[in-house]
């Protein structure tokens, strides 16, 4: 199952919004949100709280990809998270995330016995390539015990 997958199989937002989780690896993640009347705001385009989701999908799409060799020991969490909506989204909009961090310095803080923190980045385009929207989710892995 991929990463993909398995978010949307156990995320029942991702599932309600129809988000399409195109390519998820440990240095980018792309999910992008269909243009869809339901979740539409006042203006016609994809409403904020739906772009938040789709922002915060794609960042736990990374962190997955990631991290996901550690879920024996740890959990991750999403701490914080943060987002500026910078043009009119109008249509399908795709969110691209990136991790503000090496892997392996997280991995060795949590060797460490630390719960280290992260930040994943995420910019939200338009189909023209417009960024409409910018986030950062700041991430932890949890040790388990």
């Amino acid at each position: 199952m991929s990463i993909g997958e398995m978010l949307a199989a156990t995320m029942p937002m991702a599932r309600t919004l129809n988000l399409e989780f195109r390519r998820t690896t440990p240095e980018r993640a792309e999910v992008a949100l269909p243009d869809q009347a339901d979740y539409h705001n006042h203006v016609g385009g994809p409403h904020a709280g739906a772009m938040f989701t789709l922002g915060e999908s794609a960042s736990g799409a990374i962190v997955l990809a990631a991290f996901g060799d550690q879920l024996s020991r740890a959990v991750p969490l999403a701490v914080r998270a943060e987002i500026a909506y910078r043009k009119l989204a109008m249509g399908a909009v795709t969110a691209t995330a990136t991790l503000g961090r090496p892997a392996a310095d997280v991995v060795a803080e949590l060797d460490a016995g630390q719960r280290p923190e992260f930040p994943v980045s995420v910019e939200i385009r338009r189909a023209d390539g417009e960024v409409t929207g910018e986030m950062t989710v700041v991430w932890t892995l949890r040790p388990n015990g």
